[in-house]
């Protein structure tokens, strides 16, 4: 049997679903309120100064402290069902079917969030290991259970729940730096839908950029 591990967003998606998830979860007073506090953050981001991996948990707390969890449980299955298919890249998703048809392990490593992308992975039959909004009482924190699921943080929990030597070949798949320490794991590497050998050829080839 093999491993098979799949970004989301960039690699199954087309766009980012993690941003489209915040308006479509979030309650209006909070994006407006949210979208004053968050200026400083955006602009940071778009001048390269905060990375996305810092950004995301900033502004998941604004938009989710104190909220329901049943709230948000509720609008992640609804996107999860009635948005994403809009999303979503039929070539991503033969993918993932030729590997389940292979009889291959599939997971869907992702730095989106577990309310949404834990419906969608159940409904098309593959496991997960995403970013987990944390729950105190029934209600979120804001904060995030085990850190922001991308670069360093995704491959380190792959290691922890998957026993990599068991498997006959690892591939993985990917579309941006966040995704490389995972692709450092596999033994067939796909970056951008080409196959790569390791990440400076990614590089060399334009289909990728340094680390900074």
């Amino acid at each position: 049997m093999n491993l098979a591990l799949f970004d989301f967003d960039g690699t199954i998606t087309r766009g980012d679903s993690f941003t489209n998830f915040l308006r479509f979860a979030g309650r209006p007073s909070r994006l407006a309120v949210g979208k004053a506090l968050l200026a400083p953050v955006a602009v940071a981001y778009r001048l390269g100064a905060v990375s996305a991996s810092r950004a995301r948990p900033i502004v998941a707390r604004v938009v989710f402290q104190g909220e329901r969890v049943e709230f948000v449980s509720e609008r992640g299955r609804r996107y999860a069902s009635e948005v994403l298919p809009r999303m979503v890249r039929r070539e991503a998703v033969d993918r993932i079917r030729w590997h389940q048809e292979q009889g291959d392990r599939v997971v869907v490593v992702s730095a989106s969030l577990d309310s949404y992308l834990s419906p969608w992975c159940e409904a098309i039959g593959v496991e997960r290991i995403s970013t987990e909004l944390e729950e105190r009482n029934g209600r979120l924190t804001g904060r995030y259970r085990h850190g922001d699921c991308s670069g360093r943080t995704k491959a380190r929990r792959i290691v922890e729940e998957y026993e990599l030597g068991r498997y006959q070949a690892v591939f993985a798949y990917g579309d941006t730096i966040e995704d490389r320490e995972m692709l450092e794991l596999a033994d067939r590497k796909f970056y951008r839908g080409a196959e790569i050998r390791n990440w400076q050829e990614a590089v060399c080839r334009g289909v990728a950029h340094p680390p900074s």
